[in-house]
């Protein structure tokens, strides 16, 4: 365990981590404000590694919505190269705030509506954590949605008269394509349910699996394509 400096109330860890001592931690826990969910975490639990971060952001990064998006921008007139740059800077610039935003996090063990009284407040706080939470409830449902249509397409490869087996459903849509959908929000809803621990098993596994994935999705389609010149 890394060396520390203690305080009569903090723990500084010569790694640059920050945790309450009990006495403080049993303070803070007597305040009308405080909540189990919101409460700094100590340096034990704190069991996310470089690699577990890393496979979190390549499973964000290499996702369908970002394959939709290469080839929308291919479709509009960008080559294959000039589509991969636009997005490897977007995320570059994604990346930035984001690292700067979760360091105090990572540092202090908060969550993000505690790092954010620092600049809001106590209650102002809650307008930049309910914004976030609106923001993430929508890009979830975008991305369920998405994860539906994988699951009715590959539904519709392996079993006959798949996309109309169980009527016409509504709003568009066929009944197998809300049974995608609510299955694939169901399975992202459990993991979820049960913790960020699992989420964290779940992402070690998908990152590398995405990766290969993605490198023998991207060679069937030079093989079908003739070679990177045809785009």
């Amino acid at each position: 365990m890394a060396a520390a400096t203690v305080t009569s109330e903090v723990i500084r860890h010569d790694d640059g981590r920050v945790e309450l001592r009990d006495a403080a931690l049993r303070e803070i826990s007597r305040s009308p404000l405080y909540n189990a969910d919101l409460a700094p975490v100590p340096v034990e639990r704190r069991d996310w590694t470089t690699y577990n971060y890393a496979a979190l952001w390549i499973s964000m990064a290499h996702c369908i919505p970002t394959y939709m998006m290469a080839s929308g921008l291919i479709s509009a007139g960008m080559n294959w190269w000039q589509a991969l740059i636009t997005i490897l800077l977007g995320n570059t610039i994604v990346l930035a705030p984001i690292l700067l935003n979760s360091h105090p996090g990572t540092k202090y063990g908060i969550p993000f509506p505690i790092f954010a009284r620092a600049a809001y407040g106590t209650y102002g706080s809650n307008l930049p954590a309910l914004m976030r939470a609106i923001v993430a409830c929508g890009w979830f449902g975008i991305q369920a949605w998405i994860g539906g249509q994988a699951l009715q397409t590959f539904f519709a490869a392996f079993i006959p008269g798949w996309h109309n087996l169980l009527g016409a459903g509504f709003n568009g849509h066929t009944t197998t394509e809300w049974l995608s959908f609510m299955l694939f929000w169901g399975m992202n809803i459990f993991i979820i349910y049960r913790g960020m621990n699992l989420l964290r098993r779940v992402e070690n596994w998908a990152a590398p699996f995405v990766l290969v994935m993605t490198a023998l999705l991207l060679a069937w389609a030079l093989w079908r394509a003739g070679g990177s010149d045809s785009y």
